[in-house]
């Protein structure tokens, strides 16, 4: 059937639409993507030309949702197209810029919440070419860059919610939300540009949606199957809804705490704060922070795709050009650590994290032991050679047991990510699932992260999500519901030197919560604190924590420890509880 017609929709939505992708690992179109491990996403329309600012008052958070924040009447923000006009607009400079960040993909934003589309659509005039002065369709011309310089290129398309349209969803300042007919909408507009998209841009490695809503998951199969039918090997994001995506995309700014093993993943995150340009966003990801937030995702398994936010003009900002090519030129000496890799095999240690191919270990060290002996925990592997992957040369190592211990240079600190490799003979033991944390002397300070504790009554492992800006989502993993003394967190720890270690607990807490007495049990003996106030969880505000140093505990020698957290008494919940730092007193 033709994906313009024959479809019915439900006028409900459901906001967990897109959590559960149908995780087709085996799905012969992943392998580029899966393998692709870097990505870019460009955030570019109308909001652009705007900038964060509308008569006068400056918007923060996600400048693409300023025509909500600001609840700009839809016909007083279409008179904005009469003034866009992107004239620096370069797909072949952007399709460069790409290519020596070492980007394997890109996404742009095909048509936003704000209904603008981006290109030359010929189902609403409410377009780029039709609606402003520059009158041309840059998508064409970025979809011929990108295929020059072999990157493939897909479309984002927010396929539920349109602030333009009367019968898209969520503009409830325009349009009375209970008498819009979705049905009208999708097989006006949506469905219609989405087969234009499909259609007229050559071959599509990737279509990301957005916003499902108002259809049931048996239309979400038709409207799935009907566009697949125009590109079988486009892949579509999980966004889709219903479960029913080629992969899954986790929330804005979010990586799942462990390795996704059975699943193809991919995480976004955007290079500032906005997602959309904003003049007064300054807050852009450095080199060292991209390059290590890369290594963090490769190393559970996925995809990192990172966004930019275009100016009005059609320029990316220039410390998103000069960050990303920084990191270009880092991974043209450790790329093949990131691309083509899978997770580690090894758990997070204090030094960095691991990624892996077939007979090959890749240790990605943010920090140097301070006595160069680096210790990689658990590999149970026939170890045949160490070397740095940059400068081949080899390193000297020593097999104790399941252990390897590795003689590391000198290196400089400029360096975000010094990778080493360990290559072995046969099989390596999978460590990733192991909880128990190497705590070592050797670091300034030690973390004990809430997803590596054993749970004792009914205390609670949940990942908590809360913004900073508008639409700035975190996602902090914490241990909740320890209401009683049977409610407990218990950390599995090897220590690798004797010695005095100062224990912070770092934590959430509410106004009911603070003041309440809590327990650290280490070693046989017991060490008493009572919790200090932060803030109250909610959704839309900043979530704070705090490091609250409780006491100092004692080692005498080297060895397997546990550490546990509790409430001293029954009470309210004692607090959210992120993480225990550990840090040696020297």
């Amino acid at each position: 059937m033709s994906v313009s017609s024959g479809l019915t929709f439900a006028q409900e939505q459901d906001p967990g639409m897109w959590d559960k992708a149908s995780l087709q690992k085996d799905n012969p179109n992943l392998k580029w993507f899966k393998e692709a491990k870097f990505g870019m996403f460009i955030h570019w329309g109308l909001y652009s030309k705007l900038a964060g600012e509308y008569k006068g008052k400056r918007y923060y958070g996600s400048g693409e949702w300023i025509m909500n924040q600001g609840k700009i009447p839809a016909a007083d923000y279409a008179e904005e197209a009469k003034t866009f006009n992107p004239v620096d607009f370069n797909a072949e400079e952007w399709a460069r810029i790409a290519k020596d960040a070492g980007i394997k993909y890109m996404v742009i934003t095909a048509k936003h919440h704000e209904g603008f589309a981006m290109y030359d659509s010929k189902v609403s005039d409410f377009n780029i070419v039709k609606a402003t002065p520059y009158g041309k369709d840059p998508m064409k011309a970025l979809a011929e860059a990108t295929r020059k310089q072999k990157i493939p290129f897909g479309f984002y398309y927010s396929q539920f919610i349109d602030w333009h349209e009367p019968n898209g969803g969520k503009n409830g300042w325009d349009f009375d939300e209970s008498k819009k007919d979705y049905q009208k909408y999708y097989r006006e507009k949506a469905i219609p540009q989405l087969k234009e998209l499909l259609t007229g841009y050559g071959p599509l490695g990737i279509v990301w949606f957005d916003m499902p809503g108002g259809l049931t998951k048996a239309q979400t199969q038709q409207l799935v199957d009907s566009l697949h039918r125009l590109q079988p090997k486009s892949l579509f994001s999980s966004r889709v809804g219903q479960g029913l995506g080629d992969y899954r995309d986790f929330g804005d700014s979010e990586i799942p705490d462990v390795p996704i093993k059975d699943a193809v993943w991919e995480s976004i995150y955007t290079h500032n704060d906005s997602w959309g340009y904003i003049k007064h966003d300054m807050n852009f990801k450095s080199s060292e922070e991209i390059v290590r937030l890369l290594a963090r995702v490769a190393s559970k398994g996925g995809n990192l795709m990172l966004n930019v936010g275009p100016d009005g003009l059609g320029n990316i900002p220039p410390y998103s050009v000069k960050y990303l090519l920084e990191t270009g030129a880092w991974l043209k000496k450790y790329g093949e650590s990131i691309y083509g890799s899978d997770y580690g095999l090894v758990p997070p240690q204090p030094w960095g994290v691991t990624t892996s191919k077939p007979g090959r270990e890749f240790l990605h060290v943010f920090r140097r032991p301070s006595d160069g002996k680096l210790l990689v925990p658990g590999l149970k592997a026939e170890v045949t050679k160490v070397y740095d992957l940059n400068t081949k040369v080899s390193l000297k190592w020593l097999a104790d047991g399941d252990d390897l211990f590795i003689s590391l240079p000198e290196f400089k600190g400029e360096n975000p990510d010094q990778v080493f490799v360990i290559e072995y003979s046969g099989k390596a033991q999978d460590q990733s699932d192991n909880k128990t944390t190497v705590v070592s002397p050797q670091f300034e300070e030690n973390s004990l992260d809430a997803i590596s504790a054993q749970l004792e009554g009914k205390a609670e492992i949940k990942s908590l999500t809360y913004s900073h800006y508008y639409g700035d989502w975190k996602h902090t993993t914490c241990i909740v519901e320890m209401k009683s003394p049977t409610d407990g967190a218990e950390f599995k720890i090897r220590l690798t030197g004797a010695g005095d270690y100062k224990v912070t607990l770092e934590y959430a807490c509410s106004q009911e919560s603070a003041r309440q007495e809590g327990k650290i049990v280490f070693n046989g003996k017991d060490y008493l604190f009572k919790t200090l106030r932060t803030s109250e969880f909610d959704k839309s505000a900043p979530l704070m924590f705090i490091k609250h140093t409780v006491a100092i505990v004692s080692a005498d020698k080297a060895g397997e420890y546990s550490l546990k957290v509790s409430p001293l008494q029954e009470g309210k919940e004692l607090f959210k509880l992120k993480s225990v730092w550990l840090v040696p007193i020297n």
